[in-house]
């Protein structure tokens, strides 16, 4: 009986300690892991653009026989009804001409052009901000509509289109990875509501819930892409319901 009375005191007491501690405070709410900023893109050294060709089947051609020996190149509109090849990411000058001279001596190029770094792409000047790049990146994407898609770039999920946007990127001294994953994997996550014009925008399209397809974001929800090898380059929104549905996310490279 004595011991029931003293655990019964024990306990009392106890109680009446708990009661008169002072409160725990509230754990602190998590803390949220800040936004990764975007990634700077390496910039291109010296390039060298060849070829002017009325068809841009010929110029495609000249970019593939390009990528077999290992050379990043892309094709564009230097104006309506004229293609031309830029290639290459050379440290110097003379390094680029070296490398220039063989290929004409291999009978792969004839004239040439070497392009310095701080040289004005496609006609406009170059930017003084990062607002003024990306002012030109879409202006080079909108120079490819219309234009026939005939990269290659077959992946083991299918048919990639992520040359536009290594295009596009390229055409502004900008090196970005090739493959729509690796550019995927490579940029800032932003929101589409943080999108702004020049980013790139990533779909699911192959059914297996990977990224195997990208465009580049223009503004006003909409963006600029290749449907498919041979299919004109054009336009879509990203509200389309064929988008929507497949949107995985989107990246940015700029301040």
């Amino acid at each position: 009986m004595a011991l029931f009375r003293s655990r019964r005191w024990i306990s009392a007491i106890l109680a009446l300690l708990a009661a008169c501690a002072p409160p725990r405070p509230a754990p602190a709410p998590p803390v949220a892991a800040p936004s990764r900023p975007a990634p700077a893109l390496a910039r291109l050294g010296f390039t060298i653009q060849a070829g002017a060709f009325a068809h841009v089947e010929n110029a495609s051609r000249l970019a593939d026989l390009l990528a077999g020996k290992g050379l990043d190149a892309v094709y564009y509109a230097a104006r309506p009804g004229l293609f031309r090849v830029r290639f290459g990411d050379f440290p110097t000058r003379e390094a680029a001409r070296v490398r220039a001279e063989a290929l004409r001596a291999a009978g792969v190029i004839q004239e040439f052009y070497l392009v310095a770094p701080e040289e004005p792409i496609q006609d406009r000047p170059l930017p003084a901000d990062a607002e003024g790049l990306r002012a030109n990146l879409v202006e080079t994407a909108r120079s490819y509509l219309g234009v026939p898609y005939l990269w290659g770039g077959a992946s083991a999920a299918g048919f990639d289109c992520s040359g536009l946007a290594m295009a596009v990127y390229r055409l502004n001294g900008l090196r970005l990875p090739r493959a729509s994953s690796e550019q995927y994997h490579a940029g800032a996550r932003i929101s589409q509501d943080q999108l702004r014009p020049g980013d790139l925008v990533f779909f699911a399209t192959t059914g297996t819930g990977e990224v195997s397809h990208v465009g580049i974001y223009i503004g006003d929800n909409t963006f600029i892409h290749a449907p498919g090898r041979g299919r004109a380059i054009t336009r879509a929104r990203l509200r389309e319901a064929y988008f929507r549905e497949r949107f995985v996310g989107a990246r940015s490279f700029l301040g």
